[in-house]
């Protein structure tokens, strides 16, 4: 197994190591960016798994850990890793042995489940190494996406946004990008406050239904076949025709970049919540709030997770962990509002802005508040 440090990437925060892996018997190809520690002595992020990620990409979740953990408080750095690969691939229980022998003395990286891995992949890392987070309940893990830390994190942002914006969560009409894990249980938990889904896509298709989804019915559904063939429970659409679709909250819950300057014109809601990690590019951001549209980031609304991750390193129970997520993530979102407003930030700046304060304490360099 070989390694290379990459030095492509540099600015006040980190980031501190950027490695790439290979095995060239099984072709295994990988990344890790370690960003910073100014918060612990250890990086939790998590490891995604997909055929297209480059090192850049990984570099930006790194750092939007680094931000993340840091305004939550948790005294964890920021990192995140990548196995370049097909996650339906059958070598990927191998891969995925083959990474986590790779970073065993990484002692600053602590690896958990991402977009393309889960429970199971976390598992097979902890048994090689002692140490990751998702793990499933018989390891003595939270497993992150059958609990759906992060989805409820999305929720309890919308929690907070919906009373700052005076809009009733009571059926409102809510699209979502990307029904995975973090799409399904974002959609769980916003239906138990009375919201409705309207419409969602996975990487193939959309499914829309104006008088709202039995989110329910699909997640069985969708377990055993695909999404566009769910044709009793609403009309299948074009996968990105969903971006389109008019809602009252928009979760984009997939990939990064879905929206960019080009594109965000075609996004026509009232509330974004930034269910997936870096979904939406800063100056997409920007124009989206000049437009009227009230934006929650990545690094507050969709923390569930990595809070979640934290809580069961330490030993924690669900119900803790659960209660600081509610906590964390309403204090920031209303947070982050009242910057708003008060300051006229953009909500990218003020987030980032929310955390690089605590950082610049850590590490003792001057906030530019």
């Amino acid at each position: 197994m070989s390694t290379q440090y990459v030095d492509n990437f540099a600015d006040d925060i980190g980031p501190i190591k950027i490695l790439h892996l290979y095995e060239p018997k099984s072709q295994l190809r990988a990344i890790v960016v370690v960003d910073n520690l100014a918060m612990g002595p250890a990086a939790i992020g998590g490891c995604r798994m997909a055929p297209d990620v480059s090192t850049r990409e990984v570099f930006r979740l790194a750092r939007a850990m680094t931000l993340k953990n840091a305004v939550n408080g948790l005294a964890y750095g920021g990192g995140k890793s990548a196995i370049v690969g097909d996650p339906r691939s059958e070598l990927k229980e191998t891969w995925v042995r083959e990474f986590a022998r790779a970073i065993r003395d990484l002692k600053e990286y602590i690896p958990g489940p991402d977009l393309g891995t889960d429970e199971q992949c976390m598992a097979w890392v902890h048994e090689e190494t002692g140490r990751a987070v998702g793990l499933p309940y018989s390891k003595g893990g939270l497993p992150l996406d059958e609990l759906g830390a992060t989805g409820f994190g999305v929720a309890v942002a919308a929690d907070a946004a919906s009373e700052w914006m005076q809009l009733p969560l009571e059926n409102a009409r809510v699209v979502i990008q990307g029904f995975g894990n973090v799409g399904k249980a974002a959609a769980k938990f916003l239906l138990e406050r009375g919201a409705k889904v309207i419409a969602v896509n996975d990487s193939e298709a959309g499914l829309h239904n104006p008088d709202g989804l039995d989110i329910a019915e699909l997640i069985r559904w969708v377990q055993a076949r695909n999404l566009g063939g769910a044709t009793h429970l609403g009309q299948p659409v074009e996968r990105d025709r969903v971006l389109e679709i008019e809602s009252d909250i928009f979760v984009p819950a997939a990939r990064p970049d879905v929206f960019t300057e080009a594109n965000q014109h075609l996004l026509k809601t009232r509330l974004v919540l930034e269910g997936a990690n870096i979904p939406i590019t800063h100056e997409a951001a920007r124009v989206l709030h000049d437009r009227g549209i009230l934006l929650i980031p990545d690094i507050i609304a969709n923390s569930g997770g990595v809070i979640c991750a934290a809580a069961e390193f330490e030993g924690k129970t669900k119900d803790q962990a659960f209660d600081a997520i509610g906590k964390s993530v309403y204090r920031n979102t209303t947070a982050l509002l009242k910057r708003v407003r008060e300051r006229k930030q953009y909500p990218h700046d003020a987030a980032i802005k929310m955390a690089r304060e605590v950082l610049s304490k850590k590490m003792g360099l001057f906030a530019n508040t």
